[in-house]
């Protein structure tokens, strides 16, 4: 897979054909949708599977009961995780007053995943008289009154030696691999490697994998995936030592900490 190192493709959708228009889109595993940004805001979550979310400085890992949304000029790359359908909904910035000024998570209730579903069924030229055109409206009232959800995502770095870390970290959750082995291969400490880290994440190298395992949990719990098998495909040789590092990070057990969201 590619670095996620920020190097952005034009995309050509510079003007929506109406106020706001949605599109459903299949990924097979590990497809992108490269970094872009575009003029206008952007929701988007999984009808199926799941959808991890990037920007120059977080990522958020969703299941179908979340949704991403996106400001207008805010650079991003999606990726699907396992097989996935995306539905996302592009609205102008004149088209409703955007509850969400930076990047956020909110839920996708049962009532927004189906409009926007409607929405995308209809294309991005959909008739003024079809039903598309009648749901735009009610979904832009919906969203109008939808809170951000308390969900900060995981930092990424910006240094194109740790952004390639982060990646195979994010694609093998288990991975043992050190930064001394990393150093190896960048031609740097694994001392170096670790302060850079800290200084651009905030965080040391072990609690980031922490957090990013804790993330990519909580979206295979959601889709309904066993504590056994999640702690044993993470590298834990326990069930029991999973949990104590989740319960460290959230507060709370897997299983109580899925079954409150």
């Amino acid at each position: 897979m590619n670095t996620l190192s920020l190097r952005r493709h034009p995309q050509p959708r510079n003007t929506l054909a109406r106020p706001a228009v949605g599109m459903l889109i299949q990924y097979g595993h590990g497809e992108r949708e490269s970094w872009h940004q575009h003029p206008h805001g952007q929701l988007t979550f999984a009808a199926r599977g799941v959808v991890r979310v990037l920007t120059p400085s977080r990522t958020w890992t969703l299941p179908p009961s979340r949704a991403a949304w996106l400001p207008s000029h805010v650079d991003h790359e999606l990726h699907a995780v396992g097989d996935s359908e995306f539905c996302s909904v592009w609205v102008e910035s004149n088209a409703f007053p955007w509850p969400w000024r930076e990047p956020a998570v909110i839920a996708a209730t049962p009532l927004v995943r189906e409009l926007a579903l409607m929405l995308g069924e209809g294309g991005e030229k959909y008739a003024p008289d079809s039903r598309a055109a009648l749901t735009a409206p009610l979904l832009l009232d919906v969203l109008a009154g939808m809170p951000a959800l308390p969900e900060a995502g995981v930092p990424l770095p910006r240094d194109e030696r740790l952004a390639k870390i982060c990646e195979h970290m994010m694609n093998d959750p288990g991975s043992t691999l050190t930064l001394e082995f990393w150093g190896e291969q960048f031609g740097a400490s694994g001392r170096t490697l670790e302060r850079r880290f800290k200084s651009e994440t905030g965080l040391s190298f072990g609690v980031w994998r922490q957090q990013m395992r804790v993330a990519e949990s909580i979206t295979r719990l959601a889709l309904g995936e066993s504590v056994q098998r999640i702690a044993k495909e993470f590298g834990y040789s326990t069930a029991s030592a999973f949990i104590a590092m989740f319960r460290q990070i959230t507060g709370e057990s897997p299983q109580r900490y899925v079954a409150s969201k």
